[in-house]
């Protein structure tokens, strides 16, 4: 009887806090609303304790996933478009990426993450509490730029020069937090960004997508052929200095690296290589031209560009070789190395 009465006395204080709401500023809305939470709460303890049906509550979201994998792999896990290996990559989840699990077929998992949707292989999927707890070692703090030009600076104040400048929606590693300021990781370098202009969230690293280049698009098969390579090696380490496309790389490295399998040669060096090809605007950028950027100083990093916005990359040390929004960063320069 009891649990009726205080279900019934639940029912109307939420029907009145609802109707109050409507006429009260937002903030005198939210302070009733936590009081008739409170209430409630006793109230339902109260049931408890005198032998009323326990309350089944939903299962707390961890980074924002209420039924969450991490990948539990070396480098990175491949995404399918159906359940088998003979369907297409839609995308890949790096170690410790976490993902929504919407469903299972069998040994394989539909997921959500990021802007990917697909199927892995659930051997592959750390899952339950040991998910849980794998998220508490790996989740890490973000900083999401919220307008449209985000300038990201040397020192935290706005009397020195800007580093570079970040798109909006792009989301940037937390390394200190400065109050006002904030110290944030730009493709392994340092720099300040101001935090009225970014959202902070705990995140995991969520899945890459897979840019589709089809022959017949006007795109020739060795730029086809190009990207296809270049991106095989995504998720693999990143290493400052280094040469090897599946123990280590860095940025220049990386694209050293894969022309180099096309019979052009490159000097290791992200600068010295914005000075090879043709210089283009941005917007006629075809796969496999090279996107410069710079870091307030001169040119300090390269991308190879895949198509559809997107350009594939050796990033830092922490994401490795990686894909990302072509202007996550405002490009210096674009280059045209093979003429078709």
């Amino acid at each position: 009887m009891r649990n009726r009465l205080g279900k019934a006395i639940a029912a109307c204080i939420t029907g009145a806090v609802v109707f109050g709401m409507v006429q009260m500023p937002v903030e005198a809305a939210r302070g009733v609303e936590a009081g008739v939470t409170v209430m409630l709460n006793e109230s339902l303890a109260a049931d408890i304790e005198a032998g009323g049906t326990e309350v089944v509550q939903a299962p707390a979201a961890i980074c924002g996933y209420t039924n969450l994998g991490i990948a539990q792999v070396e480098n990175h896990l491949n995404i399918r478009e159906g359940a088998g290996e003979e369907y297409d990559l839609v995308g890949k989840l790096p170690v410790d990426a976490g993902c929504e699990i919407l469903s299972t077929e069998g040994e394989w998992y539909q997921i959500q993450s990021g802007k990917v949707t697909g199927y892995v292989k659930g051997e592959f999927l750390l899952t339950g509490q040991e998910a849980a707890d794998r998220a508490d070692e790996v989740k890490s703090i973000v900083a999401t730029s919220v307008t449209q030009t985000l300038n990201a600076r040397v020192e935290p104040n706005t009397d020195c020069s800007i580093w570079t400048m970040i798109a909006e929606g792009e989301e940037l590693q937390l390394l200190e937090d400065q109050g006002e300021w904030l110290k944030v990781d730009v493709d392994g370098d340092e720099c300040y960004i101001a935090r009225e202009y970014v959202e902070l969230s705990e995140q995991l690293p969520k899945a890459m997508t897979m840019t589709e280049i089809r022959y017949g698009e006007g795109i020739s098969d060795v730029r086809v052929d190009m990207i296809q390579y270049a991106c095989q090696f995504v998720g693999n380490r990143y290493v400052w200095g280094g040469t090897s496309l599946t123990n280590g790389v860095d940025c220049s490295g990386f694209t050293m690296r894969i022309y180099e399998k096309y019979g052009i040669y490159l000097p290791h060096s992200s600068s010295a290589q914005s000075g090879y090809g043709t210089k283009i605007d941005p917007s006629e950028a075809k796969p496999g031209d090279l996107f410069f950027y710079g870091n307030g100083g001169g040119i300090n990093h390269v991308a190879m560009y895949i198509g559809n916005g997107q350009v594939v990359h050796a990033s830092s040390a922490k994401t490795g070789i990686k894909i990302s929004n072509a202007f996550y960063r405002t490009p210096i320069c674009v280059t045209r190395l093979i003429s078709d």
